[in-house]
């Protein structure tokens, strides 16, 4: 099992992108809300394909928890039953945790899917937990993190049912992306313990170690701005319709132009990196990946804003902000890590 722990840790790290490029999908597509619970959908294990599922129909069979919409407002079925020939109000209770009650079946599945994602990756850490008791007596550090990553995916569970329960509330998104990264932190600083090696060619800059952290936060911010503009665009479709998302930005909020002019600061502290990476010969592989990605943004929220939300655009914005905040902070580890342990030539900024 030790032998595997590495590709254990990789696995469980990809199962955590997917989850992002689910969720990014869901966002696109506006189909946060396409089951009205949690963790089951209109009441189903498997989310119903057609309206007539869950719409009340007379002589019809319902068992406990199944949900149905009627006069537009959401109904639990209290216990297993058979409906006569008129809608019985003593056997239904209203779904109060949100008044949210459309169904689309495209927007059920879309969800659903991204549940799915979350499942799959709820086993993989369980292997990970698994796996990573088995360093305790050796490093309690390996150990200690996979049980922290664990834990805040048992928490960004509850997260993802109280999204649905506030019907999609911007802050709880927030807070939902934000944990998301720090799992994604704790899984690649477990990463860097077991994978890379203690002799490292990377030399170290202190200018360079502080910009690097100053874009680690920048990111950070970043995102998390990101998610309340993207819960503004969500506003903006509900009232102007999915069909015309040209509208969702004629207006926008401070968090928008913020969001947008904060990228300068984000392209000059990364360029900043890439420079003094290369005139130092630092050695770092990741920069130019970063700068990549930092290219990927712009252009995508470039295409966002002038060119009406372009297909496939949102999902790539948010998948790549995940992945550079990865890498940035996998880069901080490969340099301040190496730091401390004294492994490392200094050079004399």
């Amino acid at each position: 099992m030790k032998k595997r722990f590495p590709l254990i840790v990789k696995i469980s790290i990809i199962s955590v992108y997917l989850i992002f490029l689910a969720g990014s999908v869901v966002r696109m597509t506006g189909s946060g809300m396409g089951c009205p619970d949690w963790p089951k959908c209109f009441g189903y294990y498997i989310p119903p394909t057609s309206e007539e599922q869950i719409t009340w129909q007379p002589n019809s069979d319902y068992k406990k928890g199944m949900i149905i919409v009627k006069n537009e407002t959401l109904f639990v079925a209290e216990n297993d039953l058979k409906t006569s020939g008129s809608f019985n109000t003593s056997n239904w209770k209203k779904y109060t945790k949100h008044n949210y009650a459309k169904f689309n079946k495209y927007h059920t599945w879309t969800e659903y899917i991204n549940r799915l994602a979350s499942v799959l990756s709820g086993f993989v850490f369980l292997f990970l937990v698994y796996a990573a008791s088995k360093f305790w007596k050796e490093n309690k550090t390996i150990a200690l993190l996979a049980y922290a990553a664990f834990f805040l995916m048992l928490f960004e569970a509850w997260l993802g049912k109280t999204v649905v329960d506030t019907n999609l509330k911007p802050t709880v998104i927030t807070i939902h992306m934000v944990v998301g990264l720090v799992i994604v932190a704790l899984l690649l600083w477990l990463h860097y313990i077991v994978t890379e090696p203690k002799d490292s060619n990377v030399k170290y800059s202190s200018l360079f170690n502080k910009l690097l952290i100053a874009s680690v936060i920048f990111s950070l911010v970043q995102i998390a701005l990101g998610t309340q503009v993207r819960q503004f665009i969500d506003e903006q479709v509900k009232l102007n319709g999915f069909e015309n998302k040209e509208y969702s930005l004629m207006e926008p909020s401070f968090k928008f132009y913020f969001h947008r002019s904060f990228t300068i600061a984000i392209v000059l502290v990364n360029l900043g990196m890439f420079y003094l990476n290369q005139i130092k010969d630092l050695g770092y592989k990741l920069v130019n990946w970063i700068v990549f990605l930092i290219f990927l943004e712009t252009i995508t929220g470039i295409l966002m804003y002038y060119a009406d939300f372009p297909i496939g655009t949102q999902a790539t914005h948010l998948l790549a902000g995940a992945i550079l905040f990865g890498l940035q902070f996998y880069l901080w580890l490969q340099s301040r890590i190496s730091v401390l342990n004294g492994e490392q030539s200094t050079i004399t900024e």
